[in-house]
């Protein structure tokens, strides 16, 4: 090869490593969305302490990816589809945004994700419930990343039945995620030998709750399951408890309880009850730590969404730094192909289905005699192994796997 053709061959190929770098991270910016219901029912659970501790992620990241700046958007979706879904295809059709964080109510996220895969963006979800966003609903542009309904009903429904609770009235909120976890939830009361003899759906939100209590109550049944979360699910075991539900016998199964309901009713009225929970600050001295940092920003103790949304930032964040891209299943892959192992979780994986698994932890709330101090609340009962919690690859409805 003469001199004159090397430095030609050279030239192109520098030419085009300049053009794929430049092309890698789309407008040398790395645009993240946030979406969730920052002024509802779900406000405490992910809402504005959901953006900061994403925006916590970016800070301890460093800023940059591979030298492309990090940008923040953030939205209130309102709790609804609707709203959620123009913001959104505003966001990625015209605002060049890469992937879409937070989401709670599991409608917004089934909504959302239909977008994000017509537009081939990439959303992490961590705040939904709904074990269908990754079974019928799944696509191959969104992960699921801090719990669903189904290790819900596996660790909550099963510890409550192995201990009496053979009969159910179910308490159900009357969208995708409560009829989610009353069909997950009847589905292990069933295989332990118990059975659901009623269901109530109330309107998402609601206020009062007391024609449903009376309903539940008046069953007879041994336990009274709460399909429900946020604000709903405090204002029903508030009722329940001004009715004397379980002064009257019946046990009050709260199947998604967060941290902040618990903080909201207090240790003397939400003691004892049983739940189950993707991660808690107290566990160990890597959790506390990050908690502290948290506590410092915000002024409350984080859920276990606020820690998933930013354990799931940084994932997507190195993920971008080692592939040196934005683009939404490039990104996704590597992250697939990453443990993920921090302050939120150890030896945690993507599937295929899009669903993050990691062990999950029967919890129950502390007495007032037990608890040292404001944010004192749980004690971890067992650990529910992630190939125990989840819902098997083998039983899965998800078009991206191969059963």
């Amino acid at each position: 090869m003469t001199m004159m053709k090397k430095l030609l061959t050279s030239a192109v190929a520098s030419a085009m490593m300049v053009g794929g770098a430049q092309a890698a991270v789309s407008n040398d910016t790395v645009k993240i969305g946030y979406l969730a219901d920052m002024s509802g029912t779900y406000r405490d659970l992910a809402g504005p302490n959901g953006l900061a501790a994403l925006n916590m992620a970016i800070k301890d990241f460093g800023g940059t990816v591979n030298g492309a700046k990090i940008e923040v958007v953030s939205a209130d979706d309102r709790n609804s589809p609707d709203t959620s879904s123009s913001t959104v295809r505003r966001w990625v059709e015209n605002e060049n945004v890469d992937l879409v964080a937070g989401m709670v109510a599991s409608s917004v996220s089934i909504a959302v994700s239909k977008i994000l895969e017509e537009n081939d963006k990439l959303g992490i979800i961590s705040g939904s419930a709904a074990s269908s966003i990754t079974n019928e609903h799944c696509t191959p542009n969104h992960i699921h990343y801090v719990y669903d309904t189904y290790p819900l009903a596996n660790g909550t429904a099963s510890a409550v039945v192995k201990e009496g609770g053979k009969t159910w009235y179910m308490l159900t909120a009357d969208y995708a995620f409560g009829h989610a976890l009353e069909g997950d939830v009847r589905r292990v009361v069933e295989a332990n030998g118990g059975e659901v003899i009623g269901a109530v759906r109330h309107p998402f939100p609601t206020q009062d709750f007391s024609s449903f209590i009376l309903q539940a109550q008046a069953s007879g049944a041994d336990v009274i399951g709460l399909a429900n979360a946020g604000a709903d699910t405090t204002n029903a075991i508030t009722t329940a408890s001004e009715f004397g539900v379980t002064q009257s016998g019946q046990t009050l199964a709260a199947l998604l309880l967060f941290l902040t309901d618990v903080h909201a009713l207090g240790v003397e009225t939400a003691q004892g009850i049983q739940l189950t929970t993707g991660w808690y600050w107290d566990m160990n001295e890597e959790t506390r730590a990050w908690s502290d940092r948290f506590l410092e920003e915000t002024g409350v103790r984080p859920t276990m969404v606020h820690a998933g949304i930013y354990s799931s930032t940084m994932q997507y964040l190195n993920a971008v730094k080692a592939t040196g891209s934005d683009d939404a299943q490039t990104v996704r892959k590597q992250m697939m192909e990453t443990p993920i192992n921090d302050m939120f979780a150890k030896n945690g994986k993507i599937r295929v289905d899009g669903r993050m698994v990691h062990d999950m932890y029967l919890a129950e709330v502390k007495t007032p005699a037990e608890s040292s101090g404001e944010w004192d609340l749980y004690k971890i009962l067992r650990t529910i192994p992630a190939d125990e919690a989840y819902r098997p690859l083998s039983e899965s409805k998800c078009k991206l796997v191969n059963n």
